[in-house]
């Protein structure tokens, strides 16, 4: 009994957990106040703040929303961590382990959603390009995502540079008054190293040319096509880079379920 007494009040909170996970998420805390400082600034650049209603205008998909929803998860499981961590305060700590395991399990859920319907996804990636190719003039932080990743991947469109016929300022038909008519973004083009400045003008009438002729001026494959083939190129990466989030994220739940256990073995004595 004596025994038994002495270990429960020899029961005390590991300081290295508790401020090794305090300082782990201030830092996730202090990047989520960021991500979402820049997705508000945005925002507010465009408008979006004084009309709220302009959210669901935009036919495309809006890249601030990273920001925001990224910045947002970041900065709720930062404040979580780093409070609870602080204040050893068993109930943050608590919602910052379920928190983080249903994000988790999201993301495990997702990855073998993605392995198994492989198709579907395929379709699924289509259909986001080209109902971004239709917005692109819309918005430019969705023009400015678009043409890094043409340039990135070397590729236009969804499929090829005839998808650009979905947006209204590129598609060729007779009645189109747009001078980018039968054209496409300046993305599109194959760079010349011997030029200092962008020709943003490199795309203009280029569909009108044949198929063997445009490849001299323009990327003609598509970037569904040249995304999968940089999946295969960097798969060891890619696998590498989601391991290692999946290992941060369970230590993260095992420290923080270490100081839940720690404190309540403290508060038993009381």
């Amino acid at each position: 009994m004596n025994r038994k007494q002495h270990h429960y009040k020899g029961a005390e909170v590991s300081c290295c957990v508790k401020y090794f996970l305090f300082g782990f998420n201030i830092l996730f805390w202090l990047l989520g106040a960021t991500f979402l400082a820049v997705g508000l600034w945005a925002w507010a650049e465009k408008g979006v703040l004084a009309n709220l209603s302009s959210i669901t205008d935009l036919g495309g998909f809006d890249p601030v929303w990273l920001f925001i929803v990224i910045g947002g998860v970041m900065f709720v499981l930062g404040f979580a961590g780093c409070i609870g961590a602080l204040r050893e305060n068993t109930t943050l700590l608590k919602f910052f382990s379920v928190f983080l395991g249903l994000i988790f399990f999201l993301e495990l859920t997702a990855g073998i959603l993605a392995f198994v319907f492989k198709d579907w996804i395929k379709d699924q990636l289509n259909f986001f390009i080209n109902n971004n190719v239709k917005a692109y003039r819309d918005d430019i932080d969705l023009q400015n995502l678009i043409d890094f990743a043409q340039e990135y991947w070397s590729c236009c469109g969804a499929h090829g540079p005839d998808d650009w016929n979905l947006n209204i300022y590129f598609n060729c038909t007779e009645p189109n008054p747009s001078r980018e008519r039968c054209g496409v973004p300046f993305s599109c083009c194959v760079k010349d190293p011997a030029e200092d400045v962008i020709n943003t003008q490199c795309g203009y009438d280029v569909r009108l040319k044949l198929e063997l002729d445009r490849q001299k001026y323009i990327y003609t494959k598509g970037c569904v096509g040249q995304f999968e083939k940089w999946l295969q190129d960097n798969l060891i990466i890619v696998a590498g880079i989601f391991v290692g989030v999946a290992l941060l994220q369970i230590f993260g739940i095992c420290l923080a379920q270490n100081l839940v256990s720690d404190v309540k073995a403290v508060k038993a004595n009381w």
